[in-house]
């Protein structure tokens, strides 16, 4: 099993300390995306955390099935209000199986990088395919990395610089490996964060859903269907099971 990463120190500050993503701005377009995809089927999302997507997603009607690593976060979405519509199995979300076909499969925030091995992302797409039933798809929201703005010889790249926050990512070129470390002051006290990832990039992605029987069928640069540029922080994919 992964290391958990997200257990009770992170889990009880998560909803507060990211409170900008609960935003009706920020959620919404995902939601709607999501609901547009899974029609009237069923949806699977990788990594539920505390249901930030799941439970706005199965008051839209669809039913939805969470796969999470860290009870402790599985903790917070279970007291939530709705949480009775999701069902949530704990595990690993690259080889934990559930019962059922989906018409969905999801994995938002950069979640796919918790991954950090490239062997393990292989495995994600590969366990994504086996739970879409035919024509079904697989959403991954992630970003592009920042590698153009990482000056020659620099391992270190800020990502937040706020007054009750400080984040910066250290990067291994050679590995694609990162480490994001958050500095958060709390009353005072000076609270700290570095969980590895592991980048990767939309070619080595759409080679991954190839692998698992999945070609590409959309690509974007936000939830509202932004064109995918030159200038993309991130993108939206979705690949469709053949």
């Amino acid at each position: 099993m992964p290391t958990n990463y997200f257990g009770e120190a992170v889990a009880r500050h998560y909803d507060t300390r990211h409170a900008d993503l609960e935003l009706a701005a920020i959620v919404d377009p995902a939601v709607d995306f999501l609901a547009a995809l899974a029609c009237d089927g069923a949806a699977l999302e990788f990594g539920v955390g505390t249901g930030r997507l799941a439970l706005p997603l199965s008051r839209r009607g669809v039913r939805v099935h969470g796969i999470e690593l860290s009870p402790e976060m599985v903790a917070r979405l279970q007291a939530k209000a709705g949480a009775g519509s999701v069902d949530v199995t704990i595990g690993d979300f690259a080889t934990t199986r559930v019962d059922g076909r989906f018409r969905v499969a999801y994995l938002v925030r950069n979640t796919i990088m918790n991954l950090t091995t490239q062997g393990e992302q292989v495995a994600c797409f590969r366990n994504a395919a086996a739970h879409l039933e035919p024509g079904g798809v697989f959403v991954i929201e992630v970003l592009i990395p920042g590698l153009q703005r990482l000056p020659s010889g620099e391992r270190f790249q800020p990502f937040d610089v706020a007054p009750h926050h400080l984040g910066f990512d250290e990067i291994d070129v050679a590995t694609q490996h990162l480490v994001s470390h958050h500095y958060w002051m709390l009353d005072g006290r000076i609270e700290t964060v570095s969980v590895p990832f592991r980048y990767v990039w939309p070619s080595e992605l759409d080679l991954m859903a190839q692998l698992a029987g999945m070609n590409l069928r959309e690509r974007w640069s936000s939830w509202t269907r932004d064109a995918f540029t030159n200038d993309s922080r991130e993108h939206i994919s979705v690949w469709e099971k053949s």
